[in-house]
């Protein structure tokens, strides 16, 4: 199943696609139970499978208003409230390759901000106090699923604990990511991680780590890889963090860009005003974002 959060009647709704990719159903308009299809997907997400279960039942026999066409509607991040963004950074082998650097022997852990979500089709906004903005493929995963996330757990039993995947691009400021020699300030400004535009259940999914990922710049292709090129992969990641957190529904966990990055080519190259950046996973979809000049 493809989950969405949508605009409709001016406020924010969860929604369910259509098999054949067409329209999208909004959920509690469909059911008549806001209390079961609330408007936080994280909220949804911890209903666990009972959940997916009756949005399965409700999209099978939705008519009417609550049916709309997925051409015709504004695409939210799927999940707009989430309790934690982490992320991993140097997670693939050719990112590595490109950086001369050493593959890591521990996973390499940074966060951005809740501020930092954007949308399918937005806008993302330069920053006046940076001038090497660049961007990062990502498969982003959604804790949730049976398990429902917790503390401890095994790898043996953490993709019982992911509610789903989506594509995301780690936009990031690298001026001030290198200037302040750590990561969060030039990884969390506003609106730099869009996410989207469906959150893929795991049902759909079969393997994880044998997806095709690229981002392409202008029509251009500037990065294609493969999550099999991932060092650290989603088990042990889930089962790293949760030694030390507790994971929510909700929480995401975005594993890291392969290598194409534009701060790592000859020249380099950042993103400028009119710019169309897009994200292209296996299973998951296309994420598709304007730069606009900063505000």
């Amino acid at each position: 199943m493809k989950l969405v959060r949508f605009v409709a009647g001016g406020k924010a709704v969860i929604g369910a696609v259509s098999a054949d990719g067409a329209s999208v159903v909004d959920l509690a308009a469909a059911s008549g139970d806001a209390g079961h299809f609330p408007a936080s997907m994280s909220a949804f997400l911890a209903r666990g499978a009972e959940g997916l279960a009756d949005a399965t039942a409700v999209v099978a026999t939705a008519s009417g208003d609550s049916v709309h066409g997925l051409a015709n509607v504004t695409l939210l991040a799927p999940v707009g409230d989430p309790g934690k963004i982490m992320c991993i950074g140097q997670n693939y082998r050719d990112h590595c390759e490109e950086q001369n650097q050493p593959i890591p022997e521990k996973a390499i852990l940074f966060s951005k901000y809740a501020t930092a979500l954007n949308d399918p089709n937005a806008e993302i906004p330069l920053l006046a106090i940076s001038t090497h903005i660049d961007y990062e493929a990502e498969l982003a995963v959604v804790i949730g699923g049976p398990g429902g996330g917790g503390r401890n757990i095994s790898e043996a039993d953490a993709l019982n604990h992911v509610a789903g995947y989506l594509c995301a691009n780690d936009v990031t400021a690298r001026d001030i990511q290198k200037g302040d020699g750590q990561w969060v300030r030039g990884k969390s400004p506003d609106k730099f991680f869009p996410i989207g535009p469906f959150l893929v259940t795991a049902d759909e999914i079969e393997d994880p780590h044998n997806l095709d990922i690229s981002l392409t710049l202008n029509g251009e292709t500037m990065q294609k890889s493969n999550t099999l090129n991932l060092i650290f992969r989603i088990p042990y990641l889930i089962a790293y963090l949760s030694q030390s957190m507790t994971l929510l529904p909700g929480d995401i966990l975005s594993t890291g860009t392969p290598g194409g990055v534009g701060v790592f080519r000859n020249p380099p190259i950042f993103l400028k005003a009119g710019d169309e950046v897009a994200v292209t996973i296996a299973g998951l979809g296309t994420l598709v974002n304007t730069v606009t000049p900063a505000p």
